[in-house]
């Protein structure tokens, strides 16, 4: 007999439909030699404090830094995860085989190899891996299936994870609660949650102290087109003014006119980040919202794979293109001028180099069911327009720029028009002209048509520019702050090569936000974020680079997946986490400064408000909140 353990029931019901497993039990189904059971999520977590050594119970400075010698895992304390846990171990024991049907991912993996390891599993064990959950690809999952031993290095990265937030977040929340907490409240420090707040405490400061600078350029209008001048903007009125008086008797000559043609490719497909971006901009869908649709639409079997950090497909992926295509059919009128010709492929949508465990978030091919909520359907029309558009030819525009002379002076006017629309046509832009970046805000899209040579009267002017601060992080601003370790990039090809440093997984970004708000540190105004006092107080406090650096951060998660990739030495990432968590807490127990601040969580449990007067006893493990929080990054 063999075990099929998948990570939720309605994934395990689908799979011993596809295997012919058509008796249900109680945790599990049941025929055609498989069992197929589930887990709901995390079963299992790494130990509490207290499990290891009941003096770590109390939340005192002596048992500081708390580092287990051996770390372990425990079942989580509830009766129906205790009840699902016993028929898997029951199904383990009398099976022949186990086949791990965890997500495809480092999460999906530790789930399934920590509950297989808490049961005491000896049997061998295989792999499914696949990146959508239709019955084709389940079945051809299963037609090959791998060791698990060849996932080993996913598990290992996995569990250095779990250890370094285990390591860092109960030992720094501890330490900061204790040395400046007042009232026996609790300051949460996380491995990501700290260096993300810290981006929006430090971007909210820039507005803050902002001081708005003015300049003036000076420009002319020459046949109702706006030409401005190369000189650098001045930073005194009056200046700007004696060149406008300077060349406003004198006639405008054009002395050259250039024209250029230029390609815009297709935007990438989506990875989960970028989808989380589009959603909140487009719609205003918070990042969690957004995770837990496009979760539900890869369960639907409409999409692919969700919990991706690449925006690229694999090679075998190009022939099964043309027919998800087909199956778009609400889009048949964008996808029919594809259809009859061979599809374009192109290096930034296809490249296996690009590629490790998923390819990017795409349409399964599967016709889409009837009763879709309202955000289903929209994330779902993103993703399928992105996907046409990949295969669409470039967009074509031209450039036009016109120089002129005014006496001394020179001036030049530029202007763009789209030649060819290209994929914009999937989006309803195919006729749109816009000017050239950079140009005064009165040009035109389009140039009339000047010659060399020709001269005229003219009418000069200043325009007048104020420097704007920067602007307020939105959740999907702060998505790509947290994917790029807090460096504002808008091209695609260098925010590609950033990910490497990004802080956080993708899976997380969303649950990090979702705890800052909870912890009370940020808060929504309109669709921006700002700091609440609180979170502006912990950050001023924290004086650790490590625990607040995005890039510093950044680093450590370039090692967790060089870990992943066999590159670096899980020891050398937990024995440098362990010494780091020593340097935090010797430098923070010397601080004579004596600060205090008040920042009550918005989820601590009421047993830690009842206690903090009386005591520095954490609450019982069994009922406490914040340790297990604070594990997850």
């Amino acid at each position: 007999m063999i075990v099929c353990i998948t990570e939720k029931p309605s994934v395990g019901r689908d799979i011993a439909r596809i295997l012919g497993a058509n008796s249900q039990r109680p945790g599990y189904y049941e025929g055609n030699g498989y069992c197929v059971t589930w887990t709901f999520g995390h079963l299992c977590e790494l130990k509490e404090p207290a499990d290891y050594t009941p003096a770590w119970r109390r939340w005192t400075f002596g048992a500081l830094p708390m580092i287990p010698a051996k770390f372990g895992i425990r079942l989580k304390n509830d009766r129906g995860i205790e009840q699902q846990f016993n028929t898997i171990k029951t199904l383990i024991d009398a099976c022949d085989e186990v086949i791990n049907c965890g997500d495809a991912g480092q999460e999906g993996e530790l789930i399934q190899r920590w509950v297989m390891q808490k049961a005491g599993c000896r049997k061998p064990v295989k792999r499914l891996w696949v990146s959508s959950l239709t019955d084709e690809a389940v079945k051809e999952g299963f037609a090959a299936l791998r060791d698990q031993s060849d996932y080993e290095r996913l598990y290992t990265a996995g569990l250095c994870r779990a250890i370094g937030d285990w390591l860092l977040g109960i030992n720094a929340t501890r330490l900061y609660s204790l040395k400046f907490g007042t009232d026996r409240q609790i300051l949460s420090i996380g491995r990501v949650q700290t260096p993300t707040l810290a981006l929006v405490v430090n971007r909210q400061a820039e507005i803050e102290n902002f001081v708005p600078k003015d300049s003036w350029e000076v420009r002319t209008k020459y046949r109702d087109t706006v030409f401005t001048a190369t000189l650098k903007p001045f930073d005194d009125e009056l200046k700007a003014q004696a060149v406008l008086d300077d060349i406003r008797p004198l006639p405008l000559e054009v002395t050259d006119i250039s024209k250029k043609k230029g390609k815009e490719a297709p935007p990438r497909l989506f990875d989960l980040t970028s989808l989380q971006v589009e959603c909140n901009k487009k719609f205003g869908m918070s990042a969690d919202l957004t995770l837990k649709t496009i979760q539900s639409l890869y369960e639907k079997k409409l999409t692919t794979y969700p919990r991706v950090d690449t925006t690229y497909l694999t090679d075998d992926m190009y022939p099964k293109c043309p027919g998800i295509l087909r199956s778009l059919t609400p889009y048949a009128g964008l996808t029919a001028p594809l259809l009859g010709e061979k599809l374009r492929k192109s290096k930034k949508v296809f490249d296996n180099s690009k590629v490790t465990d998923h390819h990017a978030i795409i349409p399964t091919g599967q016709p889409v069911t009837p009763g879709l909520s309202l955000e289903e359907k929209r994330v779902f029309h993103t993703i399928a327009l992105r996907f046409i558009s990949c295969f669409y030819p470039d967009c074509v525009f031209e450039q036009t720029a016109v120089s002129a002379n005014v006496g001394k002076y020179t001036f030049k006017a530029t202007g763009r028009v789209i030649v060819d629309p290209g994929w914009k046509t999937v989006y309803g832009k195919g006729k749109e002209s816009k000017p050239a970046q950079g140009e005064g805000e009165e040009e035109t899209a389009v140039l009339p048509a000047f010659t060399v040579g020709e001269s005229g009267p003219h009418d000069p002017l200043l325009g007048k520019k104020t420097t704007q601060p920067p602007k307020y992080y939105t959740e999907g601003t702060l998505l790509k702050a947290m994917e790029t370790a807090g460096t504002t990039v808008d091209d695609e090809d260098l925010r590609e090569s950033l990910k490497a440093n990004g802080i956080g997984r993708p899976s997380t970004r969303a649950a990090i936000i979702e705890t800052l708000y909870k912890r009370g540190y940020i808060r929504h105004e309109r669709k921006s974020l700002r700091a609440t006092q609180a979170g502006i107080d912990l950050i001023s406090l924290i004086k650790e680079d490590l625990l607040k650096s995005a890039k510093l951060t950044g680093i450590w998660e370039s090692r967790l997946r060089q870990i992943e990739r066999g590159s670096y030495s899980a020891t050398e990432f937990i024995a440098q986490l362990k010494q780091m968590v020593m340097e935090i807490t010797t430098a923070v127990m010397r601080d004579t400064s004596n600060r205090r601040i008040t920042a009550q969580t918005a989820d601590a449990p009421a047993e830690t408000k009842k206690q903090g007067a009386k005591s520095k006893e954490a609450p019982k493990d069994k009922k406490s909140k914040t340790d297990k929080t604070d594990k997850t990054e």
